[in-house]
């Protein structure tokens, strides 16, 4: 049976490649999230590993600056990780106030099974593309990426 066509919105007219996108993130993240359960991870979790298993003692605020998050979001992140036995906290030796967050043996554990996650995940993502389509698709998500990070900002009338 054929996949019926999605129902966009008379009011997504406007806007309908942000739609897609929209759509897009949506199925993409919900699918992720699916796979992140049978590990017990949240979604989210799985960024953060792969950040410490690239460079393991990260303070927060590097941390916060590699995924574009708020405080709070990592906070209860590192918090649920903590708890599961994956990461420890600790106050940094040149200032106690900055806290620096490392691997256990069980979150290093997780390289393979996190690997083998994203790889299942690309594999159904890219499913029906051809190998040139899924790169000119990732060449223009981050170029959509860069045009919106780096959109100016509309400038205030002046009264």
């Amino acid at each position: 049976m054929p996949t019926p066509e999605p129902r966009i919105p008379t009011t997504a007219d406007a806007g309908p490649m942000s739609y897609a996108i929209f759509q897009l993130a949506r199925a993409h993240r919900a699918f992720a999230a699916a796979l992140l359960r049978e590990m017990d991870l949240h979604p989210g979790q799985e960024l953060l590993l792969m950040h410490l298993l690239d460079r393991d003692g990260q303070s927060q605020s590097e941390l916060l600056e590699c995924l574009g998050v708020d405080h709070s979001t990592l906070s209860k992140a590192l918090r649920r990780m903590q708890d599961a036995g994956l990461v420890v906290r600790e106050p940094a030796a040149h200032d106690r106030r900055v806290m620096v967050v490392h691997l256990t043996d069980k979150g290093r554990a997780m390289r393979e099974p996190i690997a083998a996650l994203w790889q299942a995940l690309e594999e159904t993502t890219a499913r029906n593309l051809t190998k040139r389509q899924a790169e000119s698709f990732v060449e223009t998500a981050y170029a959509i990426t860069e045009a919106i990070s780096c959109r100016a900002l509309p400038e205030e009338d002046s009264a």
